[in-house]
């Protein structure tokens, strides 16, 4: 497994923009998949995006789609997730977590395929 420790939440107003920060420890970062999910009050851990081990290929669920970018920098064994155009309805707790299969081939969208999840961090987006 590898340990995860995500960054960058906070309070923003409605349209507004945040990029998450999400880092990781251990030699094979840069052989997983990796993925964020999040989790608002009372509903279910949804995804949010994935992106391959090598960068090269990014998935999105359709209500992030446009305006979350996710993106990866091996070389500091960190991903990213900027957020633009910011709803209310984004307001959750923002986990980043990490796909077991080294150098994977696809993209998963299904949290019991994740075996390495951060603390989590906040987003609240006010109106």
């Amino acid at each position: 497994q590898v340990q995860l420790v995500e960054s960058g939440g906070g309070l923003v107003q409605a349209g507004g923009s945040l990029r998450l920060s999400c880092a990781g420890s251990g030699r094979t970062f840069s052989s997983y998949n990796m993925g964020w999910f999040r989790q608002a009050p009372g509903k279910e851990r949804e995804f949010v995006a994935a992106i391959k081990w090598s960068g090269g290929s990014t998935y999105y669920a359709d209500s992030v789609k446009g305006r979350f970018t996710i993106s990866r920098d091996n070389a500091k064994n960190t991903v990213y997730l900027q957020m633009n155009s910011l709803k209310r309805e984004d307001t959750a707790v923002y986990y980043c977590a990490a796909d077991p299969s080294i150098r994977g081939v696809l993209l998963k969208k299904k949290s019991t395929f994740y075996d390495s999840w951060g603390q989590g961090t906040q987003v609240t987006v006010s109106s």
